[in-house]
């Protein structure tokens, strides 16, 4: 027995999707960079994955349940599944919050906290925006929140991410500062997917439970809780596909 984990980025509309153009990111932090099309999926196709879920009656994972079927040896309801959310865009609010309220789910969204804006911005669709943090606030019913640092969301090219070039000490306190504001303070997503193994061991030694890859695959109990493993669900992925996916 084991779980798939889903991450998400961004939704939109079929109508204001253009898998074609480029995507600019708008946070507090200055960086820029944009979102690659297959971060993208449509609202129809979120609909319709979250439906079948909820037909196949299966049961959306909390951190805590996560951790415990890790750590204490518990086990999970045979249909399982963790839903996670990266960098916390507007259409997380917009899109994805309805949805799962209408079918009782839960997620978990990773947070770069530096990039939160100190106040909600109109949503944009031709844009990333991020969302402040009295909108994370005003979803906490469906999203539980965790640490995807502070300013440390940064690549330099496709396999060199910030976190894999600076120092232990500067990282550990960049963890520090995205803890003091998110609740869950033990669990973490590697930016981009990219780390180091010296990354991971300081993970280790302060404390934290979980961290979460973007390598593809089920995780059970002998997947390392600190290279979990996540699929991302891209616009191109088939019902069929998503279905196998969860289904394992």
């Amino acid at each position: 027995m084991g779980f798939a984990t889903l991450l998400y980025h961004e939704i939109r509309k079929r109508d204001e999707f253009h898998p074609e153009k480029p995507y600019s990111i708008d946070v507090k932090q200055e960086y820029e960079d944009q979102l690659p099309a297959p971060l993208f999926i449509t609202l129809d196709q979120f609909e319709e994955q979250m439906e079948f879920l909820y037909r196949e009656n299966f049961h959306t994972l909390t951190l805590a349940e996560v951790r415990d079927y890790f750590y204490r040896g518990k086990n999970i309801p045979e249909k399982s599944v963790l839903i996670t959310f990266d960098d916390c865009f507007q259409s997380m609010k917009q899109y994805a919050y309805p949805v799962l309220k209408k079918y009782g789910f839960h997620a978990v969204a990773f947070v770069v906290t530096g990039w939160l804006h100190d106040e909600p911005k109109e949503y944009n669709p031709e844009k990333c925006v991020c969302l402040a943090k009295e909108e994370l606030d005003e979803m906490a019913d469906v999203f539980e929140y965790a640490n995807h640092t502070d300013s440390f969301h940064q690549r330099y090219d496709v396999k060199t991410g910030r976190m894999m070039l600076e120092k232990d000490e500067r990282f550990a306190k960049d963890l520090d500062e995205c803890n003091r504001h998110v609740p869950v303070k033990d669990v973490f997503a590697y930016p981009f997917g990219l780390f180091h193994e010296r990354n991971v061991e300081l993970l280790r030694k302060k404390w934290f439970t979980l961290a979460f890859t973007t390598k593809t695959g089920k995780n059970d109990r002998q997947t390392d809780p600190l290279l979990l493993k996540r699929n991302i669900i891209p616009f191109t992925l088939e019902l069929e596909q998503f279905q196998k996916i969860v289904l394992g």
